[in-house]
């Protein structure tokens, strides 16, 4: 391993001199930085980034949690949170929490024991007030944003979000514009603030329209593609009467329509279906799906903007940015007559 001595020795100057060099001090002759720097890549000299923690007490490391790295919908929101990282000359080490508290709190401690300069956490909702390790980061003033919805265990951090409540109002006017007035809606996880907010989104919009909300049309999913046909099988053996599908997510939207073709349901010409997210798969379904295109891009550099400005000292504001609606083949106006939709096995 090359060590600054090595290029000193080579250099014929002193250690300190070729470490001042390679910080790019203004005291040393900009002649002498670049003959110094050459020499060093020559050489193969790779910096000591753990001692230069030790004596600067930042690391240039983040942290990032999620629930599931698998999740199609965080893509683009980890490629903004990377390249802004390494923009600022940092790395991001990434930690999935799979929806589950203790484990959430397993990869924060473990990034913590990095000394990560800062923290980027989407959370695993739970319905408990509080929760203790997001106290202790209060406590110990790590730098946090929170990716989604604030719950009321992580309500003292800023976050960045979307306005998923307008998001799925104005989903459910699309469907109501249409022609439907029978609209089934496939809800997420309950401890979820983003679920509950397109929930309400939903009922908000069909009040709006004179339409008193219907609880058999309203059927416990979840978040996966799974969950969505097994919600859709739920609703195909309670016979349920509706013309069209909102879901929770695009996963569960798709889960569900994969049931409903299975089942010789033409979409949308015996239903319509519509998600929530616009994931890369909604384009390319077998039914390109209508959906809200959530900003994930730009949150993710709305999230680092605001973490750069909670290491700098200052006080920043959290961040709620619209969704836009994506019209594509899955929707279209309902039969003249309402469908009966039964199970056909």
């Amino acid at each position: 391993m090359v060590r600054l001595k090595d290029i000193a020795a080579q250099a014929g100057v002193s250690v300190m001199t070729v470490s001042k060099a390679l910080r790019g001090a203004s005291d040393i002759a900009p002649q002498t930085k670049t003959r110094l720097k050459l020499l060093a890549q020559q050489l193969g000299y790779v910096p000591d980034s753990m001692a230069q923690s030790l004596r600067s007490r930042n690391t240039k490391l983040f942290g990032l949690v999620l629930p599931s790295l698998a999740d199609p919908i965080f893509i683009p929101a980890i490629s903004a949170l990377q390249e802004g990282a390494h923009e600022l000359g940092c790395d991001l080490i990434l930690a999935q929490s799979l929806n589950v508290p203790e484990r959430e709190e397993a990869c924060i401690r473990r990034l913590l024991s990095r000394r990560v300069d800062g923290l980027f956490i989407a959370p695993a909702y739970r319905l408990a007030p509080a929760a203790p390790i997001y106290d202790e980061l209060l406590q110990r003033q790590v730098p946090v944003v929170i990716l989604g919805q604030r719950a009321p265990f992580c309500s003292q951090f800023f976050n960045v979000e979307s306005d998923d409540l307008s998001a799925s109002s104005r989903m459910t006017r699309h469907l109501l514009d249409l022609g439907h007035k029978r609209i089934a809606f496939l809800c997420g996880p309950q401890a979820s603030p983003c679920a509950l907010q397109r929930l309400d989104g939903y009922r908000r919009a069909l009040r709006e329209n004179q339409i008193q909300p219907d609880d058999r049309l309203i059927f416990a999913a979840g978040s996966t593609l799974e969950d969505g046909e097994k919600a859709a099988l739920q609703a195909l053996n309670e016979s349920f009467a509706a013309t069209a599908i909102q879901a929770v997510n695009d996963l569960v939207a798709m889960g569900a329509a994969n049931v409903f073709l299975s089942q010789g349901i033409r979409i949308p010409a015996d239903l319509s279906v519509a998600g929530f997210g616009n994931v890369f798969l909604c384009e390319h379904f077998r039914v390109p799906l209508t959906t809200m295109r959530q900003p994930k891009l730009r949150l993710g550099v709305a999230a680092l903007e605001i973490m750069q400005k909670l290491r700098r000292g200052e006080r920043p504001e959290s961040t709620s940015l619209s969704a836009e609606l994506i019209i594509r083949s899955s929707t279209a106006p309902p039969k003249p007559q309402k469908l009966q939709l039964t199970n056909s096995q």
